[in-house]
């Protein structure tokens, strides 16, 4: 049951990166890359804290940003 929450909880920490990423459409890369990884610490460290095991909260991590974007880039195809 852990899992499923931090998989919920880190999809909506990755919604909240794609709708900073959205408004700060004109920024540089090298911004929106530090965006990502602080992002990224961020969904770790919650997901850290439920799970109390750093193997499995990387795992999650990964595996939940690799759902949330090909869930969006789905979703993009079919909208454009």
């Amino acid at each position: 049951m852990r899992i499923y929450v931090v998989i919920v909880l880190q999809f909506i920490i990755w919604s909240g990166f794609t709708l900073i990423e959205w408004i700060s459409e004109h920024d540089q890369l090298i911004y929106k890359v530090i965006m990502f990884f602080v992002f990224f610490y961020l969904a770790f460290l919650i997901g850290n804290e439920v799970t109390k095991s750093k193997r499995k909260t990387l795992f999650i991590t990964v595996l939940s940003l690799v759902i949330y974007t090909s869930i969006h880039y789905t979703m993009a195809q079919f909208m454009h």
